[in-house]
């Protein structure tokens, strides 16, 4: 006789969405609490359409004051760019833990971390508050928002875009996971950017449209908000402070246990 699963998040079904590689982290945590867990990536990363511009901005690394890195994803690509450690240069800012920790294992120190894992946050930093006359580095996937490029350069700074990655909805088939959603085992969605919740749509197709529209969404920023609402989805949007695979287990443990008071959003939310 199989045992019931135990732990704080059992009985509980999570569609991660994230690519293989970085979905792994989060999948033994969510399992390891007792979530039934399925995968389905909706992001394929592919390398940039120009990455001799990219490279060419990486090459003028010394001449910024500050580099920003908007992901993990933006980290791994520009050490693909440059063959390796990233040498002497700016300040360093990360857009949260997940892309902090992945530049400290390529050697970065005293990299900037806001509290709020967004643009926002990163604009909330008292370093990036007086930056007049100063060269900012964003280190980016291509066509990324441009909030906090336009908010830097109204404070003065003179703002370049090294775009070292492409996102592209992944070629994968859901109609595996479309029928186990059908049949009740998804209860929350994880997507963890808004580029990723809009490739997640395509993925799905219109068959899965009504399911993505009513299951509660993980969301990180106000830009996944606006994209969730956009794309109709209507059940609660959970919202969870970063990235990260142990600040979304804790989040998710939170609204599990006490979904009315876990900061979930609802439509008039």
């Amino acid at each position: 006789m199989t045992e019931p699963a135990q732990g704080s998040l059992a009985g509980l079904g999570i569609l991660v969405t994230r690519p293989e590689a970085q979905a792994r982290e989060l999948i033994r945590a969510l399992e390891a609490r007792g979530a039934r867990v399925l995968h389905l990536p909706a992001l394929e990363i592919a390398p940039p359409a120009d990455p001799r511009t990219a490279r060419r901005r990486l090459e003028d690394w010394r001449r910024y004051d500050l580099a920003i890195f908007v992901s993990a994803n933006a980290v791994r690509g520009a050490l693909g760019l440059l063959g390796g450690g990233l040498p002497p240069g700016p300040e360093l800012a990360a857009v949260g833990p997940a892309t902090a920790r992945t530049l400290a294992e390529a050697g970065a120190q005293a990299v900037q971390v806001p509290e709020r894992a967004d643009s926002e946050g990163l604009l909330a930093l008292p370093r990036l508050r007086q930056v007049a006359g100063e060269r900012i580095l964003i280190v980016r996937g291509e066509g990324g928002r441009e909030h906090l490029a336009r908010e830097l350069a109204a404070r003065g700074a003179r703002v370049a875009y090294a775009e070292v990655y492409r996102r592209r909805p992944a070629a994968v088939d859901p109609g595996p996971i479309l029928a186990r959603w059908r049949s009740g085992e998804i209860s929350l969605v994880i997507a963890t950017s808004a580029e990723s919740l809009a490739a997640l749509a395509t993925v799905l197709g219109p068959a899965g449209r009504p399911l993505l529209q009513g299951t509660p969404l993980v969301v990180i920023s106000d830009a996944m908000i606006q994209r969730a609402r956009a794309l109709g989805i209507r059940a609660a949007l959970v919202r969870c402070p970063g990235a990260g695979s142990d600040t979304l287990t804790r989040c998710i443990e939170n609204w599990y246990r006490a979904p009315d008071q876990a900061g979930n959003l609802t439509d008039d939310g």
